[in-house]
């Protein structure tokens, strides 16, 4: 398995696996077959875990920590928080006093005795970064967590947090279709030497040409909630596709593979995080490893995909106010 250095010296699989999905947000969870994608990552060489305490309310880390024993040491375990629902009312809290809580949660959940990569995962506008990332560095030096992360923090934060202490990894979301972190946010990563975790490199799936139009998706999906997955911004967006489909077709690979490789030659510090509950979703992702794009194929897919030019907003307003804080 091709490995990358996130940050200054953690070093992990190429590709990751992004656990969202084994939860119930794109369709109902099913906890044996995730664990078994799990296994069946590990075994392929892939290293890199990530979770949340906010997927499933707790319920992702606890599967995550159960495909985890007996081969904890073969994993980098990422997980989140600051992203919380208190009388039936979903905010962040970023503050010291939750930050150990949180943890200490996560810990419980996940049955490991420290976490290796600890994200903010969104932003506590109410609260000085410096006050969220100092209780973090005190994690660090209880030996609860071993790196520090943020998750769609804006350039100035990045900054400012770093100055408190090293940030290893911001995670946000990247690919084809949302490429506004090469604007700011990869170039301060790449001035800090901060590793960059591209989540949702398949565009939540719509990359991989599954998801041709709103009707694809199942009742309760949670994208049908997304601005870019409404019947007017699907149709326009469906538009680029055919390139991304020739490419890969000219390649013997498919969409999603295509999609990802592009991500991989942005740079050797950018992790793509795919996600997926499936064994065979997971093998075709990692499939990507395997390819390489010409120069005139790099030029033609950011052609089709150009900067702003996906139709829709990314997120729904209410979470969109949370981002780049």
């Amino acid at each position: 398995m091709q490995q990358r250095t996130i940050g200054r010296s953690l070093k992990v699989s190429a590709i990751g696996l992004g656990c969202m999905s084994m939860s119930s947000v794109y369709g109902k969870a099913e906890d044996d077959q995730s664990i078994a994608t799990i296994h069946r990552a590990v075994e392929q060489g892939l290293s890199l875990l990530d979770t949340a305490d906010a997927y499933g309310m707790g319920q992702n880390e606890t599967v995550v920590g159960k495909a985890l024993k007996g081969i904890r040491d073969k994993v980098v375990l990422a997980t989140k928080f600051g992203q919380v629902t208190r009388e039936g009312k979903s905010g962040i809290d970023g503050t010291p006093e939750n930050v150990r809580q949180a943890c200490d949660g996560s810990l419980k959940r996940l049955g490991v005795e420290v976490i290796d990569l600890y994200y903010q995962h969104r932003v506590d506008p109410d609260v000085p970064i410096e006050e969220t990332v100092g209780a973090m560095a005190e994690l660090v030096k209880a030996g609860k967590v071993r790196h520090l992360g943020l998750s769609e923090a804006s350039a100035k934060t990045l900054r400012r947090a770093h100055a408190v202490h090293p940030i290893a990894a911001l995670q946000t979301e990247y690919s084809l279709w949302t490429r506004d972190p090469e604007a700011e946010i990869l170039p301060t990563c790449r001035a800090l030497g901060i590793g960059f975790v591209a989540y949702s490199p398949l565009g939540r799936g719509f990359l991989s040409g599954a998801i041709p139009t709103r009707e694809s998706l199942v009742a309760g999906d949670r994208r049908l909630e997304h601005p870019r997955f409404a019947a007017e911004n699907i149709a326009r967006n469906a538009d680029r596709l055919p390139t991304l489909k020739r490419i890969a077709d000219a390649k013997n690979a498919t969409p999603a593979q295509i999609a990802i490789a592009w991500l991989l030659s942005r740079g050797p510090d950018i992790v793509p995080i795919p996600g997926t509950k499936r064994i065979e979703r997971l093998e075709e992702n990692l499939g990507a490893l395997d390819i390489k794009l010409s120069p005139p194929e790099a030029v033609e897919l950011d052609t089709a995909f150009p900067v702003g030019a996906t139709a829709g907003d990314r997120y729904p307003a209410e979470h969109l106010a949370r981002v780049g804080i």
